[in-house]
């Protein structure tokens, strides 16, 4: 099968950052699916991945890739959810070799059956982040779904980007949050307002003037995507009283004595937990993607996807890698066919 990997972790701008390769097809066992990848999309992860991590001990190539939509070619003796030709989205596990690939090995209980509505690039947009977006909102800040009036504001940093992108659009659709998003572009600040936040601040400015100025000096919830070193004293400042934050990046350090005087809690979401530890609840994940799937066909939820940058291959992925580390993408980014 075609793949695209890397031998070493290195700049994007190296020849071989990301080259072309023939690998053996995978074959499916226990709970796998075998899936031919029709398109996949590129995450923050990839290129954090692709500058830090070797490949694995005794392999010679590592294959990135998470996000993906395609349809099952094959399953293994335990599968249950899925038989051959079911279209399918997911977004893979960190601890296996990625979805960069023709064919992709993946456990049935993180897939979910894909949105009849969307294409398979539209599909491939959303599973990471979705599922990042809905674990962070519902499980890890434990907001309830449903439209009780409520006097909470949720603040999204960063809500431009893949998971600001779909977080703005599960908070303001499912929940009565008063939704706030940061963009810093006229661009940026125009696509989180047509996802449907309340308001739109401008992360570059002082984040508690920005909060005053729309009449919200304080926040109970707020969610960091991008950045938080930088930020986190206008966060611990913004934050009310018994409030809740939740981030999803790798800052250098967190000073967690910051919202100690406030009683804040702190939340980290990573959507692979569940699959690197095997947890008794993994098959959340494939229950999720089902529900996520039903709002985008109710037509609640849409993609995110903002660019299509053409065939998988090592050349338009090393574009994607680029634009992701410029801090300059909005939505998603996908490739699509081999």
């Amino acid at each position: 099968m075609k793949a695209i990997a890397y031998r070493q972790p290195q700049a994007i701008t190296a020849p071989d950052a990301l080259v072309d390769i023939t690998l053996p097809d995978p074959i499916a066992i226990g709970h796998d699916l075998l899936v031919e990848v029709k398109a996949v999309s590129v995450n923050p992860v990839d290129t954090k991945v692709r500058r830090s991590a070797a490949p694995a001990p005794g392999q010679e190539w590592k294959v990135l890739g998470w996000d993906a939509s395609g349809v099952v070619k094959a399953v293994g003796p335990e599968v249950t959810l899925f038989k051959p030709g079911d279209r399918v989205w997911y977004a893979g596990s960190i601890a296996r070799p990625g979805t960069n690939s023709e064919l992709h090995l993946v456990d049935e209980r993180i897939v979910g059956h894909m949105p009849a509505s969307l294409d398979f690039a539209e599909a491939a947009a959303l599973p990471l982040t979705a599922i990042t977006a809905w674990e962070m909102l519902f499980d890890r800040l434990g907001v309830v779904p449903g439209k009780a009036p409520t006097d909470q504001a949720l603040l999204i940093i960063g809500a431009s980007g893949g998971v600001g992108s779909i977080l703005t659009q599960l908070a303001t659709r499912l929940t009565s949050l008063t939704v706030i998003g940061t963009a810093s572009r006229p661009e940026t600040q125009a696509w989180v307002r047509s996802l449907g936040a309340h308001h739109v601040i401008d992360h570059s400015k002082p984040i508690t003037e920005e909060l005053k100025r729309i009449g919200h000096p304080t926040v109970d919830l707020i969610v960091s995507l991008t950045q938080t070193e930088q930020h986190l004293p206008q966060i611990a400042e913004a934050i009310a009283p018994q409030g809740k934050f939740g981030l999803i990046d790798d800052p250098a350090s967190l000073d967690a004595t910051l919202f100690k005087r406030k009683a804040v809690s702190i939340h980290w979401e990573l959507m692979f937990t569940r699959s690197l530890f095997q947890t008794p609840d993994m098959i959340g994940q494939h229950r999720l993607l089902n529900e996520v799937a039903a709002l985008v066909d109710a037509g609640l939820i849409r993609t995110t996807l903002a660019e299509r940058f053409g065939a998988i291959n090592a050349e338009n992925l090393k574009r994607a890698h680029a634009l992701i580390e410029s801090g300059k993408a909005r939505g998603k980014v996908v490739l699509e066919g081999f």
